[in-house]
């Protein structure tokens, strides 16, 4: 198990189901990979969609699963 925490990066992908993809440029260790999100995660955020190239913030549970999708200058 690992710990809970916030990486950033940019939608790549949102689909009309509320799910999409973002590519990570941080942490830096992760720059480039691309991370999935479900409806779930981008239900906690509030926002009724993203467009491809903005920038979010993922939250990750200590397993590494995208928790929320948060617009970096938003917070709960």
């Amino acid at each position: 198990m690992g710990q809970a925490g916030t990486m950033q990066g940019t939608v790549s992908n949102f689909n009309e189901d509320t799910s999409g993809e973002v590519v990570l440029d941080s942490p830096s260790e992760l720059s480039g990979r691309r991370v999935g999100f479900d409806a779930a995660a981008f239900a906690v955020s509030g926002l009724r969609f993203l467009r491809v190239g903005q920038r979010v913030d993922l939250e990750t549970d200590a397993e590494g699963r995208v928790v929320a999708v948060r617009i970096p200058t938003m917070r709960a």
